[in-house]
């Protein structure tokens, strides 16, 4: 069993549905197609697969069994006072080159806590 196959199976009996229901909610004409996905004879297709990733409310890499990409500072809008100091340097760059001032900035105070 994969852990595709686990983690489709540990969701549904987590909210105490039935493998025809989900099947049913999925769009699926047969139940025993969604079986297999959960025995691991299947695999379901990229659309089917996000379909249950909706269903459970889960993302497709959680069911994939891949790493949750951790979020990076330059995935966070920038602040104020952010856009104020790099603004200051220089008010023509754009939004990019104020990302990797302020990434300098933080890897400076970074290193100066560390002395």
């Amino acid at each position: 069993m994969s852990d595709f196959s686990k983690k489709i199976t540990a969701l549904r009996e987590d909210r105490g549905w039935t493998k025809t229901y989900v099947a049913k909610k999925l769009g699926i004409s047969s139940m025993q197609t969604y079986a297999n996905y959960e025995y691991g004879r299947r695999e379901p297709d990229f659309e089917t697969a996000a379909k249950i990733a909706d269903l459970y409310n889960v993302t497709t890499d959680y069911l994939l069994g891949r790493p949750a990409k951790e979020k990076t500072a330059s995935d966070e809008p920038l602040t104020e006072n952010q856009k104020l100091v790099a603004y200051s340097i220089d008010p023509d760059i754009s939004d990019e080159e104020r990302q990797d001032i302020i990434e300098l900035v933080k890897i400076a105070m970074k290193n100066r806590r560390r002395i």
